[in-house]
């Protein structure tokens, strides 16, 4: 058993190639082999967002604070707000973050595949795509 510490992991910025604005990502748990689960948590800023990516093996996103928007390739942007879970399945392109307003916090948990990857990013989200009208619920 492994006990860290709040605060022991240090807070990094997300990576100018995978996210648009200011995000910050939490790891909580990178569990080691055999074992596949990582989680992390991720704080957006306003108007903060991933890039397209997408996850060989899925990811659940559970929405801590704030409002956030989400969207699969071809499919309605939608509003995300605390307390929801987000299951998308593998290989689905999609893109979450912050509304344009709001910051949002989400827990995301994903699993590795064979070669150790949980996400292969792809290009960036446009301002058309992040900027349109979320479909009502």
């Amino acid at each position: 058993m492994e006990v860290h510490r709040g605060g022991s992991i240090p807070t990094t910025p997300g990576p100018k190639e995978w996210f648009t604005g200011t995000v910050w990502v939490d790891r909580v748990v990178e569990a080691p082999r055999p074992a596949r689960v990582r989680a992390v948590r991720v704080s957006f800023g306003p108007g903060a967002r991933t890039a397209w990516h997408r996850h060989p093996l899925g990811q659940t996103l559970h929405v801590l604070l704030g409002l956030g928007r989400i969207q699969s390739r071809g499919g309605p942007l939608r509003s995300i707000r605390p307390g929801d879970t987000v299951w998308i399945p593998l290989g689905e392109e999609h893109w979450h973050g912050a509304a344009p307003s709001a910051g949002m916090v989400h827990l995301a948990i994903h699993e590795a595949d064979e070669e150790g990857s949980t996400t292969v990013w792809l290009e960036q989200v446009s301002e058309t795509e992040y900027g349109g009208t979320p479909a009502a619920d």
